[in-house]
């Protein structure tokens, strides 16, 4: 009888954090994604890693060396925009492991539809009102790659929740949150507050950042320590594995 094929190895790689609750966070998407990825395949389930392209080990060598020798691997990056990080520093990573089994690389997380739902849910409980004005904010990059991608998500923010949305970033890019949030209440009056839609995808740094940046409302991250991540990073992460494991084959 033959045995069911075991699938390739699943590689969530972060961006890393010394926030305490940040790790917590990332730590439990990666739980809520290796229980997903055993029902999808009960019957040979993949080995499922995390690891980090900075800030924390193991990085993406020692994770890609912590699986057996020889067994491919799908790298999937836990970022949301596809900048330096996934266009480089995972690219080499993952091209310097070709000779030791089959890799390959996934897209990054956003944008996406899916990720546009969780930020409306997360403004939402943070209490937005009708007469709020949204300034999305996003951590930023040099790569004009990712600073595409993060207008991307701001449209599709837009369309989901049916609001004029701006952008803000907190790093690399223009204009600075504390500018978009300023422009936003510029003319706003008395009533109108401004709220922060956090496109970060745990605490640490920029969440700090983002908090401090002076609006009136500043809503939770995409994961939070306290709570199970949301179905839709998880079924993210599970496509975007799915689509670059079809590559090995």
């Amino acid at each position: 009888m033959n045995e069911t094929p075991r699938p390739p190895a699943l590689v969530g790689i972060s961006h890393g954090t010394s926030s305490a609750a940040g790790r917590a966070a990332v730590r439990g998407l990666h739980d809520a994604v290796a229980a997903a990825v055993g029902t999808r395949h009960p019957d040979a389930p993949p080995s499922v890693r995390l690891g980090h392209v900075d800030v924390e080990q193991p990085d993406v060598p020692a994770t890609l060396a912590s699986l057996e020798p020889g067994e491919p691997a799908v790298v999937v990056p836990l970022l949301l925009s596809a900048g330096y990080h996934v266009h480089v520093d995972l690219a080499e990573a993952v091209d310097a492991s070709a000779s030791d089994r089959p890799v390959t690389l996934a897209g990054a997380l956003g944008p996406d539809d899916r990720l546009a739902r969780v930020l409306v849910r997360r403004l939402a409980e943070a209490g937005l009102r009708d007469t709020d004005r949204i300034v999305l904010a996003v951590a930023g990059s040099s790569d004009r790659r990712a600073v595409d991608d993060c207008h991307d998500m701001a449209g599709r923010l837009a369309a989901a929740s049916g609001r004029e949305v701006s952008i803000g970033f907190l790093s690399a890019a223009e204009p600075r949150l504390p500018d978009a949030i300023a422009a936003a209440r510029t003319g706003a009056g008395p009533g109108p507050r401004v709220v922060v839609a956090n496109y970060l995808l745990a605490p640490g740094y920029f969440d700090d950042l983002a908090q401090a940046a002076g609006a009136d409302v500043t809503a939770r991250p995409l994961l939070v320590a306290e709570e199970p991540p949301p179905r839709e990073l998880v079924d993210l992460v599970l496509d975007r594995y799915a689509a670059a494991s079809a590559r090995l084959r």
